[in-house]
């Protein structure tokens, strides 16, 4: 499996946007496409494999407690 996340060109594309959104409304800060790409990139590098990771953890986790309540349902001998 790949360590590094790749994203279509229309979702790299609508990501791209919506970052130079957020600054703009948040930051009030206009940035342009190779700055919003340099950021897009640093998020899926740095950041998003730790995101990604948790949420196999807490998948994990619930899934595991759905097993032990599988378990639970078995019919018992006297």
């Amino acid at each position: 499996m790949s360590n590094s996340i790749k994203l279509n060109k229309e979702k790299r594309f609508e990501m791209i946007n919506s970052i130079k959104e957020y600054f703009f409304n948040n930051e009030n800060e206009e940035l342009g496409d190779l700055r919003a790409s340099l950021l897009l990139d640093f998020f899926l590098e740095e950041l998003a494999p730790e995101i990604y990771n948790e949420g196999i953890s807490m998948c994990y986790s619930q899934l595991s407690s759905s097993l032990e309540d599988l378990f639970a349902l078995q019919i018992r001998k006297r």
